[in-house]
């Protein structure tokens, strides 16, 4: 796996990484924000009219997120039909088969990856000459 990030950060610089986090992080940060907002929106525009509920504050609003999330999330969002330990246990099997083959990643990097990446460079560098 760590050929992986190895390969994706090949030929940048630290600045670069340290940009991309950066920008990440305020990217995340900044939904968070908007999220919040927008269900504060919903909740101030529909609640008190239809069911005479109280108006909710920003943080009111993300913790009303955070609890749905924790009792409806789950796996898969909101459930379905069929409520049975089996489905939740397939769920978590589920998930980890999506990973599984990344362990493969490293002996193929070693084995075929700098082959495969030097052909497929060598091809393109061919097509750009035959094209001039």
């Amino acid at each position: 796996m760590s050929n992986y990030f190895k390969h994706k950060m090949r030929g940048k610089s630290p600045g670069e990484i340290a940009g991309m986090i950066i920008f990440g992080t305020i990217f995340i940060a900044g939904l968070a924000i908007l999220f919040g907002f927008v269900i504060m929106w919903l909740w101030n525009w529909l609640m008190p009219m239809i069911f005479g509920l109280t108006t909710l504050t920003y943080w009111e609003a993300v913790g009303v997120f955070i609890l749905f999330k924790i009792l409806l999330g789950g796996c898969g969002g909101f459930g379905g039909k069929d409520k049975s330990s089996t489905k939740k246990s397939n769920c978590k099997n589920e998930h980890k088969g999506e990973f599984s083959k990344w362990k493969h990643y490293d002996n193929f990097w070693k084995e075929e990856g700098n082959k495969a990446y030097e052909d497929y460079v060598d091809r393109i560098t061919n097509k750009e000459e035959s094209n001039d």
